[in-house]
């Protein structure tokens, strides 16, 4: 699919950290862009798309809708030929007090929205879904057990539950009925992107989004006395709104995209990162803290000792050849990355 500028695609949740720094690079690339967000009269939230509107003179146009009710997505999808769904509620572990009805519902309801909306809307021929690595292992022993202890895109996320991992859960379980919606009609293809920890500047204010509170906690000093040996799987967001772009633009392309560096980063590598630019920032850790205090003191953090035996000191391997290769996707170097990072975290703490 070229970036005709007579396309006319969709984007759920366009005011996100991912859903704003795609619409800028479909606006950048000649499409007509729609975008959904919750409320056009959150005025900090919807500003930035508003000023992408006034760079790009009539070609995007903001619509509200609800991931939780049903047809609100049938007007902003009418006439489109790609529709992104980026949309994805998301809390804090600490924040949700009922799984079901704050994660699991919502993701599932809301695919299923959007989903019905595609099979109302004729002009749709390809969904590209935003899931994340978490639809494809629960807890990082599970990678332990993959093909040479190597993430890859053909496994599905079966240990977590709506106790244990409930955003985990909820993401599975919305990628699961998306690909069931596609394997049940002919008109329209499904690309799923899977990307891991989404870090970079953000175009829009502070998210709730888990990964960027882990950061925060890390900035503002939470570990000054070391880092706990945690790593994650990273994506640049400009990188994951690449991959969604390539995803609906080449014709082959198909299943299921992991879009993240070959290797993890861990808080000390973050906090290392960081202290090549800002050397004297004392909140940020200088050491790697020992396995046995996190033990110890973890769950007085909210950690549970299931949860650090599955993950303290777990690194594993990342296989995206698939996104290199068949999206062409360039990675950025974390170090780009984080310190854009940390430069937007620290203008947004400025204002």
């Amino acid at each position: 699919m070229g970036a005709d500028g007579s396309r006319t695609v969709l984007v759920t949740g366009g005011s996100g950290f991912v859903g704003s720094h795609l619409v800028r690079r479909l606006l950048e690339r000649g499409y007509r862009v729609r975008a959904t967000v919750r409320g056009t009269r959150q005025a900090a939230k919807v500003r930035p798309l508003s000023a992408m509107g006034e760079e790009f003179p009539g070609r995007l146009e903001l619509f509200e809708a609800d991931l939780l009710a049903d047809g609100s997505f049938d007007t902003a999808m009418s006439g489109c030929a790609v529709v992104f769904h980026v949309a994805s509620p998301f809390f804090m572990p600490e924040k949700i007090k009922d799984g079901r009805r704050d994660m699991v519902d919502p993701a599932l309801l809301g695919t299923r929205n959007v989903l019905g909306s595609v099979e109302r809307t004729p002009s749709v021929e390809r969904l590209v879904f935003t899931s994340t690595v978490g639809a494809i292992f629960g807890d990082y022993a599970d990678v332990r057990e993959m093909d040479g202890g190597t993430l890859s895109e053909k496994y599905f996320n079966t240990s977590s539950t709506v106790r244990n991992n409930p955003y985990h859960y909820a993401k599975t379980l919305a990628e699961r009925a998306a690909w069931d919606a596609e394997a049940a009609q002919h008109r329209w293809r499904m690309v799923s992107i899977n990307p891991g920890l989404i870090l970079g500047p953000s175009l829009t204010p502070a998210s709730e989004s888990g990964s960027l509170f882990l950061l925060d906690e890390l900035f503002k000093g939470y570990f000054f006395y070391g880092a706990p040996d945690f790593s994650f799987t990273t994506a640049d967001v400009r990188d994951v709104a690449d991959a969604h772009i390539a995803a609906a633009e080449q014709p082959d392309a198909h299943g299921r995209y992991i879009v993240a560096a070959p290797t993890m980063t861990s808080f000390h590598d973050i906090a290392r990162i960081v202290r090549t630019r800002h050397p004297r920032d004392l909140r940020l850790p200088r050491t790697a803290l020992p396995h046995w205090p996190v033990r110890v003191l973890g769950p007085a953090f909210g950690l549970t000792q299931e949860y650090i035996r599955r993950h303290l000191g777990i690194r594993f391997p990342v296989d995206n050849s698939r996104s290199v290769k068949e999206l062409g996707i360039t990675y950025r170097p974390i170090e780009q990355t984080v310190l854009d990072h940390h430069e937007a975290w620290r203008n947004r703490r400025r204002q």
